[in-house]
């Protein structure tokens, strides 16, 4: 058992060296006469002819000894030296494999070279090789064994080509791997494939002028072709979100039929927040394909945001009748559905449906929060406390979720009590401290507030929502402005499409005093977020500048969006007055 390899191994080299000795030196080996041997897979066609002698043997014990008692390095040096010498491509090959697990590549490239060398008709030696190569940041080495490989794919070579990108992956040197598929391009300029891999390459090394010039061309070689038209799109939204638009919506006009680019138009579209838009294609694309599953998701998702919660509802109720992949992704959404319905034994009944795999901890915070939303507050926290949790995370999760109900009900002083001890367990956590840090402010303790920030930003400098929790506290409270701005700018740096990080910068402009940045940052935020405090904010701005008529428009849609917005409702009733 502990000789496996080796004794197939000299099963075949011992078969080998039968057959020589029947050959004779005078025999033709295409008339020699067949010989019994142990079948081996991917057995190589060329193989030498070995006399099985006691160093070679020993050399094997040795090589196989040490690979089994922990010493690859020590095995894949022995068996190296015996691939030199032998030129045996089976040899060659279990060093490969050995040098492998020893992460030892230069040996393993080297005994890859022999095993190409001693048995160039092999696929996988030459795949095997090339792919060293690269790994070894030899690209330019590696060009001619990238084309052979294409050649020897024959009328497959396309395949080969659209594996480009995976292969070069590992080198990163960008540029060498853009000239390398360039260069091995030009040989199939004929293939729409072949200029695809350069656009790949070329985005990767960030050539985007090359890359759509590229698509392009293999657009012009086979238009049906969805690939194309998709990675045409990607590239166009980079600059113009409309343009990526127009892309598809003309070749759609064209090639009406094509699922993959329908799909992914209406996916833009949603990115575009162009929702009845994208429901069309959904829909269109449903017609075509009455049970395609994506199509159904993507239905439902968008009924539910227009609020039409029975089309919703029975689209990812068919979904989990079709045995959608993501079953336990669907019952989720079927719960927040009927919260927003505000049935909330229905949405009960959703979440605990949900008993195993990732979502299932989410579904246990969500039945806390709606018994608590339901008026039974201390239901919900028991339900909490008797969760089970897998790891220190999700217990931090689980009191601060508890934290988060108590708060709702306006009970801020027991959340600071009961997040300050589990702080005292975990005083470093992250979450822990960003969350006391929001509760102290409820509770006017910007003394503590201010200190877990710090303690956060500086245990986490890439933490966006420090830096603008306490720069946004500066700003409400109308104190170090400067400090305030400086603190925003640099979450604004690492999370900058963040909707309530913008709205923060447009809150501390106005308090500057810079009305017209305000009014900038803020309508940007409530164009990318249409949430309560967001348009409080706007709107206090637009009805200080006079733009009365357009603050309460701005208000109205807020309050449709967060009825219960405190923040919301106090600026209103504030600027009325």
């Amino acid at each position: 058992m502990l000789f496996r390899f080796l004794i197939a191994l000299l099963a075949v080299l011992a078969a080998s060296n039968v057959q020589a000795q029947a050959q004779g030196p005078g025999d033709d080996d295409d008339e020699a006469p067949a010989v019994a041997a142990p079948a081996l897979p991917e057995r190589p066609e060329s193989l030498p002819l070995q006399d099985l002698s006691e160093p070679m043997l020993y050399e094997l014990l040795l090589g196989e000894i040490a690979a089994q008692r922990g010493s690859a390095p020590l095995a894949a040096k022995t068996y190296l030296e015996l691939a030199r010498r032998t030129r045996d491509p089976r040899v060659a090959r279990r060093a490969v494999e050995i040098a492998n697990y020893a992460r030892a590549p230069e040996v393993a490239l080297e005994a890859a070279r022999i095993w190409h060398e001693a048995d160039p008709q092999s696929p996988r030696a030459l795949r095997v090789f090339t792919a060293l190569l690269v790994g070894a940041r030899r690209v330019d080495e590696a060009e001619p064994y990238i084309a052979k490989l294409l050649a020897a794919n024959g009328d497959t070579a396309a395949d080969g080509l659209m594996q480009l990108g995976q292969l070069l992956a590992q080198n990163p040197d960008k540029a060498a791997n853009l000239r390398v598929v360039q260069r091995v391009a030009q040989r199939h300029a004929n293939l729409p494939e072949a200029h695809f891999a350069v656009a790949q390459a070329a985005v990767a090394a960030n050539d985007e002028a090359l890359a759509l010039s590229e698509v392009r061309r293999a657009a012009e070689l086979r238009p049906e072709w969805a690939h194309a038209a998709i990675y045409e799109a990607q590239l166009l939204r980079r600059r113009s979100a409309e343009e990526a638009i127009r892309r598809l919506a003309g070749y759609l006009e064209k090639f009406p039929n094509s699922r993959d680019v329908r799909l992914g138009f209406a996916r833009l579209l949603i990115g575009e927040k162009r929702y009845p838009e994208a429901r069309t294609q959904f829909q269109a694309l449903l017609a075509n394909h009455k049970d395609d599953l994506d199509a159904m998701y993507g239905v439902g998702l968008l009924a539910m945001q227009a609020k039409e919660y029975a089309i919703a509802e029975a689209n990812l109720k068919r979904l989990l009748e079709l045995g959608y992949r993501d079953a336990n992704g669907v019952r989720l959404t079927l719960g927040q559905l009927a919260e927003e319905r505000k049935d909330w034994p229905r949405a009960i009944e959703w979440y605990q449906a949900i008993q195993r795999g990732e979502q299932a901890f989410t579904a246990r915070l969500r039945v806390a929060n709606v018994l608590a939303r339901q008026g039974k507050l201390e239901e919900g926290r028991a339900y909490l406390r008797a969760a089970a949790a897998t790891g220190s995370q999700q217990q931090v999760q689980l009191v601060i979720a508890e934290a988060q109900l108590l708060r709702e009900a306006s009970r801020h002083g027991e959340a600071f009590e009961l997040l300050g001890g589990a702080l005292e367990k975990h005083p470093d956590q992250p979450d822990l401290l960003y969350d006391h840090a929001l509760t102290a402010e409820k509770l006017a303790r910007v003394d503590v507030l201010e200190s877990n920030l710090r303690k956060l930003i500086q245990a986490r400098p890439d933490h966006a929502h420090a830096y603008n929790a306490l720069g946004y506290s500066l700003a409400e409270r109308n104190e170090r402005l400067p400090e305030a701005r400086k603190l925003i700018e640099r979450a604004l740096e690492i999370a900058p499409e963040d909707a309530f990080i913008i709205d923060s910068m447009g809150w501390v402009l106005y308090r500057l005093g810079d009305l017209k940045g305000a009014v900038e940052h803020l309508r940007r935020a409530w164009n990318g977020r249409t949430d309560g405090e967001i348009g409080a904010h706007l709107g206090e701005v637009l009805w200080v500048m006079g733009e009365r008529g357009e603050a309460e428009r701005i208000w109205k849609a807020a309050t449709e969006a967060s009825p219960e917005n405190e923040t919301l409702q106090r600026t209103i009733k504030r600027l009325r007055q």
